[in-house]
């Protein structure tokens, strides 16, 4: 039995715990907020035995094996911190940190304490994303060419919303815009060229923002993300024999549609049981049961590299942090 435990108490805070009954050997067993109220709130509705009013107490809990991080993305360096000075495996929610240097802080005392630490970047352990990448490296579609992404929420989100606020991380890009660059990510790689432009907000954090990534194979990656009308959400992978097509929202796909010359299109379908969350709690069940400190589906170095890249739109864009 891996015993959980969840720091926050928001609204990806009680997804996860919903999802985590659908997960074979886990059992959630503690709740830590800042305050008694929430964690007791947020205990008594998902039916979780110990609630702790503060990160630290519930991170010196020695009944626990790992912590989810569910904080708001400004507080994930702060809280993961605390899990990892206990010794607790932790599995950060995305983005893992504001910035490059905290996120490589965070993989560094986790390594030289040989805790586990995974980011919660969930499309990377999603079955049917999973199965698309190995029918690409299969060649099924031949070489990637191009992938278009975008992730736009249609808001409006008032001036004091988390995503409006610098001092929170506030933006579209970490928030929505991980998910399209991490997609590129995963199928390309790191990109040789990087050019990006936004639409900024009173705030200074980007409403609109557009993203091409260029690689020296020739493939290019046309990504958006924005805060300020609803895309499609969807997602398009060109190759020189075919494409395979995801639906919204292409980072948890109820299918996959893989186009070849002279073929009819398949429909490749998913198993949508539960929310999604449950793939990447049982990835790190895999990973604490194999005695291993971070998970080959979502690896610190993917972490680390989508980061960086972030960063380097951020700095093209003109959105800075504290």
């Amino acid at each position: 039995m891996t015993r959980w435990g969840i720091l926050a108490t928001g609204y990806i805070a009680g997804r996860f715990a919903e999802d985590l009954r659908l997960v074979p050997g886990a059992e959630l067993v503690a709740v830590g907020s800042r305050t008694a109220e929430s964690a007791e709130r947020f205990a008594a509705r998902h039916g979780i035995p110990r609630a702790y009013a503060s990160w630290a107490e519930l991170a010196a809990d020695p009944d626990l094996d790992v912590i989810y991080v569910a904080t708001p993305h400004a507080a994930h360096h702060e809280a993961t911190r605390v899990c990892l000075d206990a010794g607790r495996a932790v599995l950060v929610e995305k983005p893992f940190t504001l910035d490059l240097p905290g996120s490589t802080e965070l993989v560094e005392s986790a390594r030289a304490r040989g805790v586990f630490l995974m980011e919660a970047m969930w499309m990377r352990t999603n079955p049917l994303v999973l199965r698309v990448v190995e029918l690409i490296a299969d060649g099924a579609i031949g070489e990637v060419t191009s992938v278009r992404a975008d992730f736009g929420a249609a808001g409006p989100f008032p001036p004091e919303h988390r995503m409006r606020a610098r001092t929170l991380g506030g933006g579209a890009l970490l928030d929505l815009g991980v998910y399209p660059v991490s997609l590129a990510h995963l199928l390309l790689g790191v990109p040789q060229h990087v050019h990006a432009w936004a639409k900024l907000g009173p705030e200074g954090v980007d409403e609109n923002t557009g993203i091409v990534l260029g690689y020296d194979s020739g493939a290019v990656a046309t990504l958006g993300c924005g805060m300020v009308g609803a895309t499609a959400i969807t997602a398009s992978i060109t190759g020189t024999t075919g494409r395979i097509d995801l639906p919204e929202p292409f980072y948890r796909p109820g299918s996959a549609v893989l186009h070849r010359a002279g073929a009819e299109p398949e429909i490749i379908p998913a198993d949508l049981t539960g929310g999604g969350y449950q793939h990447e709690a049982a990835e790190v069940q895999r990973c604490l049961a194999a005695g291993l400190t971070e998970s080959p589906l979502v690896p610190h170095s993917a972490t680390l590299e989508v980061m960086g890249l972030l960063d380097g739109i951020r700095e093209r864009i003109g959105v800075h942090y504290a």
